[in-house]
């Protein structure tokens, strides 16, 4: 995969926080949709923990539209803010000093939350060595047998911790091939095998 794309240097963001605000806006939509809403956030100098709270919601979930379901990640965006403030006053180099499996348990008690999008953080914002599960990596998992359809997150997980080290610059690079490699070729309904960097893949 590394060969067919090269390094695709994710996440693409100007700042740790502005990678948080993108896992939220990018849950249920495609990222081009949650690209124009970042885009109207920082038109509005509104990328920061600090103004999004102060922030009206309506004003907020107007400014998102484009990402979809913008009233309830209206929420999210406020509810994800005041974690960073709690947590360290907006200072996530701060953040980046605890331990993982500390900072996913209380990621996951915010409000729109869940594991894809605390993982995420943790990876991309908060350069922790997690490997984040999605429906992409599912679908290629389970068509090269390596997983049922029906696994749960934890037990994809569980298969990339032991076969993948854990290293965030690799755990970051493998997930955005296997994304790309999703999007480009083994697409859902009509997967292209043929040119695909898995084809040979057993």
């Amino acid at each position: 995969m590394e060969e067919h794309f090269g390094d695709l240097a994710w996440w693409p963001a100007e700042t740790g926080f502005e990678v948080i605000v993108g896992t939220i806006l990018t849950q249920s939509t495609a990222w081009r949709n949650a690209e124009k809403a970042i885009g109207n956030l920082r038109e509005q100098h509104l990328l920061t923990a600090e103004k999004i709270i102060k922030t009206k919601e309506a004003r907020l979930s107007d400014i998102i539209r484009p990402a979809g379901y913008h009233h309830e990640k209206a929420k999210r965006l406020k509810e994800i803010s005041r974690f960073v403030l709690n947590e360290c006053g907006g200072q996530l180099e701060k953040l980046k000093k605890r331990k993982t499996e500390h900072l996913r348990t209380i990621l996951l008690r915010t409000r729109g939350v869940g594991p894809e999008t605390a993982d995420s953080i943790l990876l991309y914002a908060l350069d922790k060595p997690v490997f984040v599960v999605d429906a992409y990596t599912k679908r290629i998992f389970s068509r090269h047998k390596l997983i049922s359809r029906d696994a749960s997150y934890g037990d994809v997980q569980c298969l990339a911790r032991k076969n993948f080290p854990v290293n965030t610059k690799k755990l970051n690079q493998f997930h955005a091939l296997l994304v790309e490699t999703a999007k480009k070729f083994c697409k859902k309904k009509f997967p292209l095998c043929s040119g695909c960097p898995l084809e040979n893949v057993k």
